[in-house]
């Protein structure tokens, strides 16, 4: 099933718009190559209205804000409605300054999204912050761990349900819902946490899943993840002496390109609650 969306994206070449953090623009660019599909990144108020009219989906990533990134994102994601496109949103750093927390919680209430894609932290600030899910318990630690996992599951449902999208939460176990199920995900590898930008890297190549599996958004995003994971695990096989998190993030986009859906289907851990 999961490697049929990796298959789709590879056929379809999905477009991407990406108004996302300078800090990781380059390897969000080039993993979503890697994965088949092919983006594009504009974050100018003045340009985001025609490059996201030609695109299937857009990746909102609030890492590294502005006043001129913000007014783009809101016409981005208007126009992105109106076309019925896949919206993704990264909440990164919700929690730790007002403005990221009020941008992303008036993103959430405003735009259609498809995903929500973060760290346990951001999505507990988003469920706790959000005018349309206030009542939601967010008494879940800030790490999804074995001995929590049936309380963060809990959680998380209880989330999506309320929000009505579908949301992931990454970290040592994964955990994607859609207010039904739970896809709770084991690949990847603790070393992936020591590079700059692979949760970056994860939502925009979720987005290409998204626009290349619009009907599965569920099953589309369960597949980024593993994907992501995956690759962080078969990259980690090809490190040497001296190598670093440098090269190791250069191997993690090197095994994205080189993935297969048959490799997805057979390396892919996961169950569904």
């Amino acid at each position: 099933m999961l490697g049929k969306m990796l298959e789709n994206v590879q056929a379809k070449t999905p477009l991407v718009h990406n108004i996302t953090n300078y800090v990781t623009v380059n390897d969000v660019a080039n993993v979503i190559l890697a994965s088949g599909g092919s983006p594009i990144m504009s974050a100018e108020p003045k340009d985001v209205y025609d490059i996201t009219s030609i695109c299937g989906g857009l990746n909102i990533n609030i890492g590294t804000l502005t006043t001129d990134s913000i007014e783009a994102m809101f016409i981005a994601g208007e126009r992105a409605g109106e076309l019925g496109h896949q919206i993704l949103l990264d909440p990164v750093g919700a929690g730790a300054s007002a403005l990221r927390t009020n941008t992303a919680v008036e993103l959430m209430e405003k735009l259609n999204l498809t995903v929500v894609r973060g760290n346990i932290s951001e999505i507990k600030t988003l469920a706790m912050g959000s005018g349309t899910t206030k009542g939601v318990d967010a008494d879940v630690a800030d790490a999804v761990t074995e001995e929590n996992l049936d309380q963060a599951v809990t959680f998380l449902k209880d989330f999506a349900k309320k929000a009505g999208t579908v949301v992931a939460i990454t970290g040592a176990i994964d955990l994607v819902s859609d207010g039904e199920k739970c896809y709770v995900i084991r690949n990847g590898r603790p070393e992936m946490g020591r590079i700059t930008g692979t949760g970056c890297q994860l939502s925009g190549m979720m987005t290409a899943f998204l626009v290349a599996n619009p009907d599965q958004p569920l099953e589309a995003a369960a597949a980024a993840v593993c994907t992501m994971g995956l690759a962080g695990e078969i990259g980690w096989t090809y490190m040497q002496d001296g190598d670093g998190n440098s090269t190791y993030r250069n191997r993690i986009i090197d095994a994205v390109y080189n993935m297969t859906p048959e490799k997805l289907n057979e390396g892919a851990k996961y169950e569904v609650r």
